[in-house]
């Protein structure tokens, strides 16, 4: 007969493993750093990360697996091309082959202007990417026409005008993408519900 404590040492350890396995294959919880994704995703939201949907494509069970490529409109996590130690996350603007520009503010995506409802402007100036014009506004307002190269995807930042985004850094190789953005499980701004409730476990609803 076993010893009860490792039997208790080993369904830990099988706990540890499978949620190693979890958080480098499956889900991971992401914590939003800056404001470029508001009003959509605030600071110190907390996100689950899907790593599991941008896999690769290949295998047996690649059919019946729910794969899929990165899309337009996305909001995905990757790292930092610039940096690879941080991770950002941002909306997929453009994907490989197309054609992204900016026109005034507005998005152009092989040549169709691109409804955008998810994004703020919170600076009603427009600035040209001209010589004169700051470095830090030169290519926030104005893009010239720029083809997405194999393999990369074109990152914008829903708080258009306070997002550090491919604007000015370039796009986002496949291989820093580390997952889909799926749901916020806790958000920062979040307030109290009103709802009271009654009965047995009534504190532990509310505190839900």
């Amino acid at each position: 007969m076993r010893h009860p404590i490792l039997e208790y040492v080993e369904a830990i350890l099988v706990a540890v493993l499978f949620a190693l396995f979890v958080k480098a294959f499956v889900f991971e919880a992401f914590q939003i750093p800056s404001a470029s994704m508001e009003d959509n995703l605030l600071v110190g939201d907390h996100v689950l990360v899907n790593k599991f949907a941008y896999a690769p494509h290949r295998g047996p069970w690649a059919r019946l697996l729910p794969y899929r490529d990165v899309q337009r409109r996305d909001v995905f996590v990757f790292r930092y091309p610039e940096d690879p130690a941080r991770d950002f996350i941002k909306r997929v603007a453009a994907v490989p082959g197309d054609t992204v520009a900016l026109v005034r503010k507005q998005l152009v995506v092989n040549g169709r202007a691109v409804p955008e409802p998810e994004v703020i402007h919170r600076d009603a100036a427009v600035y040209e990417n001209a010589p004169e014009v700051p470095e830090s506004l030169r290519r926030r307002d104005e893009l010239p026409p720029f083809v997405v190269p194999p393999d990369s995807y074109f990152a914008l930042g829903d708080n258009r005008d306070g997002s550090l985004d491919s604007r000015f850094w370039g796009t986002v190789p496949a291989g820093h993408v580390r997952g889909r953005a799926v749901l916020v499980y806790w958000s920062y701004d979040a307030g109290a519900s009103p709802r009271t409730f009654s009965g047995r476990g009534a504190w532990v609803r509310q505190l839900i």
